[in-house]
């Protein structure tokens, strides 16, 4: 008669073959951080019988699949399926007024007021050499743009967005890679530039639903972005001092394409066609806004960009990082 030791011993020899070329079943059933206990279960014989008891805090991979089956939710209204399975969910948001927040890509507390009341006739005038070619690029770059688009204000807006939400992201990301290699914070001069960038493409998600742009023109935003993000890109690495100025002088030149737009809405030559939702929603217009009311708050928006990044390459030329002095954020 074998001996209770015998048994246990034969019995965890079997379970480790059996982990070990024992084939994909076994696997299913009994995990790597499984540990294998010989247990005593009465009935079935004189010395009793054993099974094998799991002890692992990692759930089986049936149950992994089972139980994301279980989670998943059909929208009905949709057609797609979303995954609760990682705990991830969009949380209930609601207007002041109590109705459902319709948008995805910003939420309510993303929203402001427009300070519509900031001077727009300011201007840096051009005084080191940097600020002079700064300057003179811009204007060679306002001629071809007013050459090729003329008096297609909605086209030509959509093309200036696709640029000016360029450099706001490119110098955040520059700042949060220096931050990262020097182990020193950025003042909140990366979280400033962001909001630039995404300000800018608001703006440009605003416009689209003005403006259907042709084949030829989605192709030019195309080359444009590629070579401008490229170009932006070494141009900040190089001189960020210089790369502000010319971003400052693009939202002068964006301050005074605006100002074209709104005198073409007041004198007829383009329709004051209702406010787009995404529009009301993000700057917290009322609900009979007009294409007036968005051109006015998106130029005011491009006279803060222009502060802000005539205010860096200012901090630059003093000698100065920018996590030298407080960073503009919230400033629209």
């Amino acid at each position: 008669m074998l001996s209770r030791s015998t048994m246990k011993h034969t019995l965890v020899k079997s379970a480790a073959r059996a982990l070990i070329g024992g084939g994909r079943s076994y696997y299913r059933h009994l995990p790597t951080a499984a540990i294998v206990e010989a247990t005593p279960q009465h009935g079935g014989g004189a010395f009793g019988s054993f099974y094998l008891r799991r002890m692992s805090t990692l759930p089986d991979i049936k149950d992994h699949n089972s139980e994301e089956k279980k989670n998943e939710v059909k929208d009905n209204n949709t057609n797609a399926v979303t995954s609760s399975y990682w705990g991830i969910s969009r949380p209930k948001v609601h207007r002041e007024d109590g109705t459902e927040w319709p948008w995805n890509c910003f939420m309510p507390w993303d929203t402001y007021h427009s300070d519509v009341s900031i001077d727009l006739t300011k201007h840096h005038k051009p005084k080191s050499l940097t600020d002079k070619v700064a300057f003179k690029s811009v204007k060679f770059l306002r001629v071809l743009s007013d050459l090729y688009f003329k008096e297609r204000y909605g086209c030509h807006a959509m093309m200036l967005e696709t640029i000016a939400a360029v450099p706001g992201m490119v110098g955040g990301m520059l700042l949060h890679l220096k931050s990262l290699r020097k182990f020193q914070h950025s003042g909140g001069w990366i979280k400033a530039l962001l909001e630039e960038a995404e300000n800018e493409r608001m703006h440009l998600m605003t416009m689209v639903e003005l403006v259907n742009p042709k084949w030829h023109e989605r192709l030019l935003i195309f080359a444009a972005q590629g070579v401008f993000f490229n170009g932006f890109f070494v141009f900040y690495l190089l001189s960020p001092k210089a790369a502000h100025r010319f971003v400052g002088y693009l939202e002068e030149e964006a301050v005074i394409s605006y100002t074209q737009h709104l005198e073409a809405i007041e004198s007829g030559k383009v329709e004051n066609v209702p406010a787009p939702a995404i529009a009301i929603d993000y700057w917290r217009l009322p609900k009979d806004a007009t294409l007036k009311d968005v051109v006015t708050v998106i130029r005011a928006d491009e006279a803060h960009h222009r502060d802000v990044n005539h205010f860096a390459s200012d901090i630059h030329h003093q000698g100065k990082e920018l996590r030298d002095a407080p960073a503009p954020i919230g400033y629209h």
